[in-house]
């Protein structure tokens, strides 16, 4: 799982492959990188990324709420008072063991 965060954090980050048509000159290149960043000049090696599948997203989303979701919980509780720990307590047992509907 920690594989596929990865994949699709550093996706963004990966390096596009050299251009033939950029100039080799470092001064050629650091006016050609100043005119795309201003909009002078469209970069023809920019593609847009794909958009992540769901089930990329579903994955990414389940491994940062596991991230999250330790600490989470033993916050919650130190803030609760005990009268509402009670009755979240009594809403669980109600719902998992009260009347079933037919």
């Amino acid at each position: 799982m920690l594989e596929l965060v990865k994949y699709v954090m550093l996706r963004d980050m990966a390096k596009p492959k050299q251009n033939p048509l950029r100039p080799s000159d470092p001064i050629a290149l650091a006016k050609l990188v100043g005119d795309i960043a201003t909009g002078q000049t469209r970069d023809s090696q920019i593609s847009p990324l794909p958009d992540p599948t769901p089930d990329e997203v579903r994955r990414v989303m389940s491994m940062l709420g596991k991230v999250g979701g330790k600490a989470g919980g033993k916050a919650r509780a130190k803030s609760l008072t005990k009268q509402q720990r009670i009755d979240i307590a009594a809403k669980g047992a109600s719902a998992r063991w009260g009347k079933k509907k037919v």
